[in-house]
């Protein structure tokens, strides 16, 4: 089973995703791969939380987290919290390079499932990449 968390600010785009990921041509992947989404409170978070505490309890618990761009605006910024706490077995983060086009374009979103299916396909290869965009 693989787990994912939306980010707090791309719950919306995540949710379409999800629901894209349960209907052709993308059911089947998902199903292959035990796709669980999982939200804030399932991982005991709060979406306020920083972004250091988001990083490290996916990390913990073995869940992929997508991203609309975090930023690095300090030591507590998940850049800077990759930048420090990267490891070659850690999670990659998955960037969604411009997230307000899945509510837009089916295109669009169909490209970043594409992409983060393939990564998913093979987990193993992007640990300790850090982040990795998507589409």
């Amino acid at each position: 089973m693989i787990s994912l968390l939306g980010d707090a600010n791309i719950l919306r785009h995540v949710a379409l995703l999800a629901a894209r990921l349960q209907a052709e041509p993308w059911k089947d992947f998902a199903d292959y791969l035990q796709l669980h989404f999982l939200s804030f409170s399932d991982l005991g978070l709060d979406p306020s939380d920083p972004d250091d505490v988001v990083w490290s309890r996916c990390q913990e618990r073995q869940v992929l987290l997508l991203t609309n761009n975090r930023n690095d605006d300090g030591p507590k910024s998940l850049q800077s919290t990759i930048q420090r706490l990267n490891q070659p077995h850690s999670l990659p983060v998955f960037t969604i390079g411009n997230a307000d086009s899945i509510l837009t374009s089916a295109e669009y979103a169909d490209r970043v499932i594409d992409r983060l299916l393939r990564y998913l396909l093979e987990l193993d290869n992007v640990r300790g990449t850090g982040r990795l965009f998507i589409p």
